[in-house]
């Protein structure tokens, strides 16, 4: 089974943050441009929150807030899940079902390594069973 620390030595380790005083406005303009769906929030070197696009959505745009008034701390989610990378993603992705998450930051040390999504487990898994289909039939051919 593939672990946390396979995938990001796969996908890369870049992880993109914000402060907790940036303003919401800044960070979604981070997530567009960059196509993601969260950001870790860190104050210096301490992880102290994740901020998603359901955090925008339920926290600012359903209560009529301003974008560009309200911080990233006032609507970030401060209780953070996250995994090591000794996890396997099968461990990653029965979490992130169980407590409807769609993002984990991977920590090594009390430091920021990664973060892993739901779709990049996904993705993973699923290429690794096409690659053992794809061995199985060459297999059973005789290749």
């Amino acid at each position: 089974m593939m672990t946390v620390r396979e995938l990001l030595e796969s996908k890369g380790g870049v992880v993109w943050t914000i402060a907790p005083i940036a303003s919401v406005y800044e960070a979604i303009k981070i997530m567009a441009e960059k196509g993601i769906g969260a950001l870790v929030v860190m104050e210096g070197s301490e992880l102290v929150g994740i901020m998603s696009e359901r955090d925008y959505a339920r926290k600012v745009i359903l209560q009529g807030r301003s974008s560009k008034k309200t911080s990233c701390r006032e609507i970030m989610t401060d209780k953070v899940l996250f995994v090591t990378p000794e996890r396997t993603l099968d461990e990653c992705m029965a979490l992130m079902t169980d407590k409807r998450i769609r993002h984990l930051p991977v920590l090594e040390n009390n430091r920021l390594i990664g973060i892993v999504s739901i779709g990049d487990c996904i993705k993973a898994i699923v290429s690794k069973q096409e690659f053992i289909i794809a061995q199985l039939e060459n297999y059973i051919r005789g290749g």
